[in-house]
């Protein structure tokens, strides 16, 4: 199974570098996500999350939130592409001890997943197969 078929018919919820940290809060907590990849010039550049606002705040101060989110994202960003595996994603996401990837086909961001996406991905399977065995085993 690959990060395709997770992303297959989201919109991705995307902020400019040029965003003012206060802007991009309120879009996290209007959406109830914890992150939003970052873009320059169209590309991803990073990632900034609640963890990025924690780390701005215990650095800055709350002069922190008067700055763009491009001087208090996570970079350099890690990213897949649609065709990774769900498996080598999380793979990838434990290695590195991040919870949230960037989906991008060339320079172009198609898609943006969290570890949860991926975990309960892999349990909607584990339980789909489960029930088949089980329908198998009544029916034999």
């Amino acid at each position: 199974m690959t990060i395709a078929r997770i992303i297959h018919d989201r919109a991705v919820v995307a902020v400019d570098a040029d965003m003012a940290v206060t802007e991009v809060i309120a879009l996290l907590a209007s959406h109830r996500i914890g992150a939003v990849p970052v873009l320059r010039d169209g590309q991803v550049a990073g990632i900034f999350s609640e963890r990025d606002v924690i780390r701005s705040l215990a650095e800055g101060g709350t002069g922190a939130l008067d700055t763009v989110v491009g001087q208090r994202m996570t970079t350099p960003v890690v990213t897949v592409t649609r065709d990774q595996s769900v498996l080598g994603a999380l793979a990838l996401m434990t290695d590195r001890r991040i919870r949230h990837l960037p989906v991008v086909e060339g320079e172009t961001l198609v898609g943006f997943v969290s570890i949860g996406d991926l975990v309960k991905h892999r349990i909607d399977g584990i339980e789909a197969e489960a029930s088949a065995m089980r329908d198998y085993i009544q029916q034999g």
